[in-house]
Formats: structure tokens, sequence, C-alpha cells
């Protein structure tokens, strides 16, 4: 059975670009889903995620005690294994990064960690919509930050024009080719863009994961508010990103799905699911798929499911039907037929 993976995501921005009240905000929304956060420079945190918001500090007093500790990131294994152990329960780890830190230094680190219950879960950038060009051209490194980053959140969107905006969006599209841009005004993303919610245990009604889908019926259905009250779908968190769900009985080629997942169009963050391949002589055919920017990994899912592929694909600005169809164009036709070496750009990115 598939080892379930809890997905690491680096918060990363300069000082006062808006991550501590981004965190906030998932922290508040992220329905019944147990955040662990690091903090660089704090301490490392266990959080239920419904009972703490706003409570970033040295120390941070929680039901079962007290954790105050001076955070280096040599030590970020250790915090790592602490709260990726089944006992804490925690859905998501998110690593708050210093204002001054290198996010590729923490990126290694979870990369190269021996944790197997743990999964790189993609580098979060944070830019100050309105002090962008200032804040650059003192610190070009900042450059480097925004090269590497699965997902930019242009913060305080509120405070920059609309021409300003642009600018600045152009911009970042220069510096990350590709990658996804979403706006927000205090830190108000949506954890689904993030990370799965899952509903708490507490909730009679809330028997299993709200889906895209569901998000989209709600959405259109009457007098559904969004958190902050507001009725219109550009008030609403997700309007930012768009979903494709992908379904097939059919099993999938290899091949024809790994240039597919090398050639993901600009705009693509996260792909999630499970694939169900066509591969003459290779016993385990089904393997979960986990991306989130450029990162890649297939584990083995557990044999006892039906063979289909159930796949979710979630971006800004993504050409939903071209991905469909990509995604089509990708079943094959005559199982029987699979080549016995066919597995093997698959298995590449395969955890052992």
């Amino acid at each position: 059975m598939a080892k379930r993976q809890i997905p690491v995501i680096v918060l990363a921005g300069f000082l006062g670009s808006g991550k501590t009240t981004l965190l906030n905000h998932l922290l508040g929304r992220s329905g019944g889903s147990r955040i662990g956060v690091i903090v660089n420079d704090f301490g490392s945190i266990e959080i239920d995620a419904m009972s703490v918001a706003g409570q970033v500090d040295s120390m941070v007093s929680l039901g079962n005690g007290c954790l105050c500790c001076a955070v280096d990131t040599s030590e970020l294994d250790g915090f790592l294994d602490r709260l990726a152990r089944p006992t804490a329960r925690i859905d998501v780890i998110v690593i708050e990064a210093s204002g001054l830190a290198e996010p590729q230094e923490l990126i290694r680190m979870i990369l190269a960690s021996d944790n197997t219950s743990i999964v790189y879960g993609g580098l979060v950038e944070v830019v100050d919509a309105a002090e962008f060009p200032a804040t650059r051209a003192r610190h070009p490194e900042l450059d480097r930050h925004l090269a590497i980053a699965d997902l930019v959140v242009l913060n305080k969107a509120d405070r920059a024009g609309e021409e300003e905006r642009r600018a600045v969006r152009a911009e970042l599209g220069r510096l990350g080719p590709g990658t996804p841009v979403v706006e927000a005004s205090y830190g108000r993303v949506d954890p689904e863009l993030l990370f799965d919610r899952k509903p708490r245990e507490d909730h009679a009604e809330a028997v299993r994961q709200l889906s895209f889908e569901d998000l989209v019926r709600e959405e259109r259905g009457d007098g559904h508010e969004c958190g902050d009250g507001c009725h219109e779908h550009g008030g609403h968190l997700h309007a930012a990103y768009d979903s494709v769900s992908f379904t097939s009985a059919e099993p999938m080629d290899p091949r024809r799905l790994m240039e597919f997942l090398d050639d993901r169009p600009a705009g693509l963050y996260r792909i999630k699911g499970f694939v169900h391949f066509a591969a003459a002589g290779h016993r385990r055919k089904r393997y979960a798929v986990h991306a989130v920017g450029d990162f890649l990994r297939f584990s083995a899912a557990p044999g006892t499911r039906e063979p289909v592929t159930q796949l979710v694909l979630i971006g800004t600005g993504i050409d939903t039907e071209a991905l469909r169809a990509g995604l089509d164009a990708c079943r094959h036709v005559s199982p029987e037929d699979a080549e016995e070496h066919s597995m093997w750009g698959v298995l590449r990115y395969a955890q052992a």
C-alpha cells in the first residue's frame, strides 16, 4: 500500500511582503487539516489549524505545551521528522522562511531528506505589488528566488493600480517564465491551491474532502457566500485559478504521458491523482502522481482500487480544453501492444 506523504511547502518573500499574513490566513481557512509550521529564525510549532491564527512568535502556548526553539537550517531534518511522525497527525507542513533567507537552501534540504513521510510541496514566493520595483532594486537576489518559485503570490494588490500591477506581472513573467501568478490582498489565497483540505472529524455533515467540482457547484448555487461575505464570482478566492479533472477507464500510455508532463503549459501549478498505465511485463501499473512546478514524483498506489486514471490539474490562466485534449491523446487504445520498456521514463521519477 502506498505510504501517505506530507507535502512540505516553502513560503518565502522579502521582509514585509505579507508571508505571515498569508500563513495566518491559511491557518484560519484550512478546514479540518492540521498544519505543522516551521518558522525560520523563530521556532517549530505544531498547530491545530482551526485553533491558532495570528500567533507566530518565539514561544506559542498550545493545549499540549510550549515549543520554544531557535531554528537553524541544519536542524531542519529534525523538525521535519518531529512534525511528520504519525502521532502528530499533520496533513501539511509550511516552512515560513526568513525575509532574508535563501529559499533554495531549504528546498535542497527537503529534497535531500531521507524522511519518506514527506514530499516537496513547492516554493511559494510572496511579492509586494506596491513595493516590488524598489525592493528588487535594493535586493537583486530576489530575481534568483523568483526564478525557482513554483507559485508567485502578488500580494497587496489593493495597494497598486492596474498599470502598476500589469508592469509587475510582466516582470515576474520574464523572471519566471510559465510560473503561475495569483493576485491577492491581505494574503487571501485559497488553501486549496496549496494543499488538500479535509473536513474536521467533528463536522457531521462533512464526510469527505470538498472537491473542486463541489466548489464550482457551490459558487453557482443561490445564496452562496465566500468566507469574507462576498457574493460575486470575482470575490471568491478560488476564482483566481482553474482546475481540470480527468478520468479514464482506459490505461494511459506511459511514453505519451511523460511527453505531456515534460511539456507542461505555462500556469500549470499542481497535478495530483492516480495513473493506470498500460505496460507489458510490468507488474505494478497503477501509480500515484504528485507534481508541483517542475517537481514530479510517482509512487506505488494501492492495487485494491479500480484500475482507473483520476487526475486533477490546477493552475492559473491555463487552457482547460487543451489540457483535456492533451490527456485524451495519452490514452492507450491497445494495452496488449505496450512495449516492455515503455515505463522507464516513469520509473525515473518513481519513489523506491
